[in-house]
């Protein structure tokens, strides 16, 4: 498994860094992205404090990815915010996108695949067909999530994405340590969201060549 979207208690998670890392590891990860809330309050504390667990590496068989998720930002401020995170040195810059269930700001998806630096626009909801081939001409990937609430459009997600071959990845959102997941479950939710089996493979291999994987 390898898992781009995951939080620790530097948000609204349940885990320290090396908790969540440790539990990803019994489970089989490969990788995992920390990918705390953020705007342009706290980005640097929070990238100061992602990038301190790449420790693990060397004591556990895991690729730790510090990274952000931009929430709730107002579209013209995600631009440059997405840059700054890439400058400070994230790995990933994951945005929180337009998912039905919490007021996202319009425009939000918009603002995300239209920038070089954003990687992943998280759970997009009724994303647009514009949006998606503008995510897929700039190759910024659509997340296929496992979290309650947000992946009730990801059936919507696959569909428009598979219309334009846009870049799917299926990503936890963790917040507690139930939310992990193993390869077999991932690829269940791929499959759950109207993939054939053989597509459901290719997207779970989308997330090892971004995290350079092999």
């Amino acid at each position: 498994m390898i898992d781009l979207h995951t939080h620790t208690i530097f948000s609204d998670g349940e885990l320290i860094p090396s908790e969540l890392v440790r539990r990803a590891v019994v489970h089989g990860y490969r990788a995992i992205a920390i990918t705390d809330h953020a705007d342009y309050t706290n980005i640097e504390q929070l990238l100061e404090g992602a990038k301190k667990a790449k420790y693990l590496e060397d004591e556990w068989d895991i690729r730790v990815m510090p990274g952000v998720e931009l929430t709730h930002v107002p579209p013209r401020k995600i631009a440059p915010l997405a840059k700054k995170a890439k400058q400070l040195g994230a790995e990933v810059v994951v945005v929180h996108g337009e998912t039905i269930a919490e007021p996202v700001a319009p425009g939000t998806n918009a603002a995300a695949v239209a920038c070089e630096y954003v990687d992943i626009l998280a759970h997009p909801g009724l994303i647009t067909p514009e949006d998606v081939e503008t995510a897929a001409q700039n190759d910024v990937c659509l997340e296929i999530t496992a979290r309650n609430g947000h992946n009730r459009t990801n059936g919507h997600v696959a569909r428009m994405a598979l219309e334009v071959d846009a870049i799917l990845v299926v990503n936890t959102d963790a917040h507690a340590p139930e939310d992990l997941i193993t390869d077999e479950t991932a690829l269940k939710i791929a499959m759950g969201a109207g993939l054939s089996e053989s597509k459901a493979k290719e997207v779970l291999k989308a997330s090892s060549r971004i995290a350079c994987i092999k």
